[in-house]
């Protein structure tokens, strides 16, 4: 099962990557535009998106601990949360929230055996 958190890590930072070297590129996957006269907006998405990514994934694998896993597995939960918030509150119910949804939840349950080792 560690090799399932191994692999969310993995994962993870394939995400910060996209998001630091394509960030107009990784935001629209996830359905975002980025407006020629709003520089900020590509920002977030090396810095915020790309920065936290990378953090929390090489953590994972460069110092691996029952803390980093942790992280690992409550940002991928709770951001499958704030989808399941938005399905319900946003009328999001649309076939790519439900699969991102999966998606994310997926992550985070896999890097959860790592996070519970002790």
């Amino acid at each position: 099962m560690i090799y399932l958190a191994s692999l969310s890590a993995i994962i993870t930072i394939g995400f910060g990557l996209i998001c630091l070297v394509a960030p107009r590129y990784s935001l629209g996957l996830i359905h975002l535009q980025t407006a020629p006269d709003r520089p900020e907006a590509v920002a977030e998405g090396r810095g915020t998106l790309a920065g936290f990514y990378l953090a929390v994934g090489l953590l994972c694998l460069v110092a691996p601990s029952s803390a980093a896993y942790w992280a690992l597995a409550l940002g991928w939960l709770f951001t499958g949360f704030g989808r399941g918030v938005s399905i319900l509150l946003d009328n999001g119910r649309t076939k790519f929230n439900f699969g991102s949804i999966l998606f994310e939840l997926g992550l985070g349950v896999a890097a959860l055996p790592a996070a519970l080792a002790v």
